[in-house]
């Protein structure tokens, strides 16, 4: 156990969109994915909801990779690794939802389970199992999540009483929003949202807004401000001696756990270049010391 200063890393971005239906929580997230990117080419949306997804081809040229049910964390979880072998730098996941209370979801399982508290000690660790891989992707990610519908009778500003939709609770396992970097909720049909996660401080004291490319921009430049993990590698691969390795692993305590595979095979690398330059030398030297002998009687 020991005490280091804190340092700012570069991080892969974890974005939440939740909304009702309707409310454009499809269109939001390749708006802001396009904007983190600024190529459709990189973004790939995993779409479970019929279709919704392609209904915004004419935005630009994005990868879509439709999921069907059953809607177990395993297939979420595939889906995820097939966009990043892909080298794609944006995965949106629309929606979330369906792994939790869709057909063949958590709720379904625990429900062919028997329905038991105890049924959940089963389904539980699947479930984190898919939050783990989104958590630890390689790829920025952004989910979308259903909310609960609600409605209300208001009277709009010509005095008129008219009926509005509200989504309330989302629709997927509790908790979940405190894993992410922002959540963003849409609040109505016209694609406005609020803030009610940010872990960057860019939009806690912002009011009421619509999501642009311009969102995303501000969103990758917060995340590329701090110490590149490809800077570091860089650094481990141009070192010469243990002594460097070491100086290194010690320079960048938050990315011990990144970093020490690396560490272990640049030693490795370096102990096999010292035993190869230790087997020349003992060549060399008998070679040296015959020819001394040679020079010797002569």
């Amino acid at each position: 156990m020991k005490l280091h200063k804190a340092q700012r890393n570069q991080v892969k971005l974890r974005l939440g969109l939740s909304g009702a239906s309707g409310f454009g929580k499809t269109y939001s997230a390749l708006i802001l994915a396009y904007g983190i990117t600024d190529d459709w080419s990189k973004i790939a949306i995993i779409d479970t909801e019929n279709g919704s997804a392609s209904l915004y081809s004419h935005l630009g040229g994005y990868n879509v990779l439709t999921l069907t049910e059953p809607y177990t964390p395993e297939r979420y979880i595939q889906a995820i690794e097939t966009c990043e072998l892909s080298n794609i730098e944006v995965i949106i996941i629309d929606s979330i939802t369906h792994e939790w209370n869709g057909k063949g979801g958590c709720l379904e399982i625990h429900e062919s389970l028997g329905g038991r508290f105890s049924d959940w000690a089963k389904v539980s660790p699947r479930h984190q199992t898919f939050i783990d891989k989104i958590l630890n992707s390689s790829c920025h990610i952004i989910t979308t999540v259903r909310r609960k519908i609600d409605y209300s009778l208001d009277v709009n500003s010509n005095g008129k009483t008219q009926v509005i939709k509200h989504g309330t609770k989302e629709v997927t396992r509790e908790g979940f929003e405190y894993e992410l970097t922002v959540n963003f909720e849409l609040i109505n049909d016209k694609h406005l949202v609020k803030t009610s996660k940010d872990r960057t401080g860019l939009f806690s004291e912002s009011p009421e807004f619509i999501i642009s490319t311009q969102t995303g921009k501000k969103l990758i430049e917060w995340c590329n401000s701090g110490i590149s993990i490809e800077d570091v590698k860089l650094e481990i691969k141009q070192a010469e001696s243990l002594e460097d390795l070491k100086v290194i692993y010690e320079k960048y305590p938050s990315l011990k756990k990144s970093t020490h595979p690396l560490i272990m095979e640049r030693k490795n690398e370096l102990e096999n270049i010292h035993s190869q330059v230790l087997s020349k030398e003992e060549v060399i030297q008998p070679i040296k010391t015959e020819e001394n002998g040679i020079s010797n009687k002569q």
